[in-house]
């Protein structure tokens, strides 16, 4: 079994990328830091890890993309973590767009490339279809204020997905996606000098990724606590939410 993991030298990548190699999968990972690709690929060694340079960001990301899959040919999986995000309550103007532009552009240069890969390659049929997964957040489901500009493009993320699926029915292609949407988790991700509720450990977080995936789950929403909440959230009027000024998180 092959998987390509898109942001796959930190935080949940990293972590599903050495839970797949010690079950022996190979992997190929992408990120913009060069010296945890090359660590990643002596830890493991390079028969089982491929390594690739990558910026979602930018233009040649796609053809960074195209030299990976020529070295692990077409992964069984296919999973998109590369994002960033931050609690922006003063909306520095430059945090917003560097948001936007990793979390929103760069999810659809890299998945939508993928997908025309996947399209033109042979190697998927109806039997063996290309597993897509990409990390939303649960802040898909109700806008965080004091991160506006990643709610709103954890919610794009997990709208575009959606789309897919229905684009895919229609189309009869070879795919399946799941929409995988973890609450807080201990990463570099989040600010270190802060409280989160409900926090779960990196380990944890891969455990229930894996499970998901195993699953071919739809949407993957972890744990049992966030699933409560969210199907709260989901019930809660507009009016009342944006009116819960001691959310801080």
């Amino acid at each position: 079994m092959t998987a390509i993991i898109i942001g796959g030298t930190s935080g949940l990548g990293e972590g599903v990328a050495q839970a797949l190699v010690s079950k022996g999968w190979t992997v190929g990972i992408t990120g913009r830091r060069l010296e945890r690709l090359e660590s990643f690929q002596q830890t493991y060694g390079p028969e089982k890890v491929f390594t690739q340079v990558m910026d979602v960001t930018q233009d040649d990301a796609c053809d960074a993309l195209d030299a990976l899959l020529r070295q692990t040919g077409a992964p069984d999986l296919f999973l998109h973590v590369s994002g960033i995000g931050y609690q922006n309550p003063t909306l520095e103007p430059d945090k917003e767009l560097r948001t936007v532009k990793t979390n929103a552009e760069g999810m659809v240069r890299i998945v939508n490339h993928f997908i025309h890969y996947a399209l033109s390659c042979g190697a998927y049929t109806p039997e063996h279809k290309a597993h897509i997964a990409v990390v939303t957040s649960v802040a898909a489901t109700a806008a965080l204020g004091s991160a506006p500009a990643y709610s709103a493009t954890k919610k794009m993320e997990s709208t575009y997905v959606t789309a897919l699926v229905q684009l895919t029915h229609m189309q009869k292609w070879p795919l399946l996606f799941s929409d995988i949407r973890p609450g807080f988790v201990a990463t570099a991700l989040l600010n270190p000098d802060k409280h989160y509720p409900l926090l779960m450990t990196r380990e944890q977080a891969v455990r229930h990724i894996l499970r998901g995936l195993r699953r071919r789950r739809r949407v993957i929403v972890f744990d049992w606590r966030y699933k409560v909440l969210c199907f709260f959230w989901k019930l809660l009027p507009r009016a009342i939410w944006e009116r819960l000024t001691f959310v801080n998180n």
